[in-house]
């Protein structure tokens, strides 16, 4: 059995979304203007087709795609690299934009990524062999990370991640570890971003900035420390 899956996303123009899959290494393999405008893309095994729709407005998208890899570690590195040659930065909001690389609580390390098309492409490889949500931490900060995740990530609806950040963030009973407290102030950063809420992103980034992570806290740090990398670049 030779079946192939390829999905077929929207665009309002071919143009810019062929300029954002070059840049991350793609080839364009295909392209028409009549009778309908149609490209593919293709880079390695994955191939993503596109038609053009002119009453479509990305920013109101829904289309979203899964692209599984066994490398998702060197294809966000490929991605990042690439963006940054094309734009001269990488791109973390607005159209097109990358999110960061995280391990999720489904046995899945990705990251989302969106093009001009305001299509998001999920990109993962599995890390377990359960697919099910594992369940939440017992610890009170562990366990608020798992759920702004969730919910800025997966559900995306970065308004009730916000909250479930500083809920915790208030506690004055509880502190959380130096890793624990960088994770969960870069995670609101990015939240922040996400809702156009600049104050809020910057207090975030001033807090997570001035934490001291020792040399043996930064492996388990490291996704949080790149994440908080990006968000300091204008």
């Amino acid at each position: 059995m030779g079946e192939t899956t390829i999905p077929i996303l929207p665009c309002q123009t071919l143009r810019p979304v062929l300029d954002f899959y070059t840049a991350l290494g793609f080839e364009v393999t295909f392209q028409q203007r009549s009778p309908n405008p149609y490209a593919v893309v293709e880079r390695g095994g994955i191939q993503l087709q596109f038609f053009g729709m002119k009453r479509y407005e990305p920013a109101e998208s829904y289309s979203t795609c899964y692209v599984g890899t066994d490398d998702v570690d060197g294809l966000y590195a490929a991605f990042r690299s690439g963006l940054k040659a094309a734009y001269g930065r990488i791109p973390t909001r607005g159209l097109p934009r990358i999110g960061p690389l995280k391990d999720m609580p489904y046995g899945v390390r990705q990251f989302l990524m969106t093009d001009p098309g305001g299509n998001c492409v999920r990109v993962g490889q599995q890390t377990g062999e359960d697919p099910h949500y594992r369940p939440a931490p017992e610890g009170t900060f562990a366990r608020a990370l798992h759920h702004a995740s969730l919910l800025a990530d997966s559900k995306e609806d970065p308004a009730s991640a916000a909250k479930a950040v500083d809920r915790v963030l208030d506690l004055e009973d509880e502190r959380p570890t130096s890793v624990e407290l960088l994770q969960l102030l870069v995670l609101r950063a990015d939240i922040a971003r996400r809702l156009d809420d600049e104050e809020t992103a910057a207090s975030a980034l001033k807090r997570a900035t001035a934490i001291e992570i020792t040399a043996g806290e930064r492996e388990s740090a490291a996704d949080a420390l790149r994440c908080l990398e990006d968000l300091r670049r204008p």
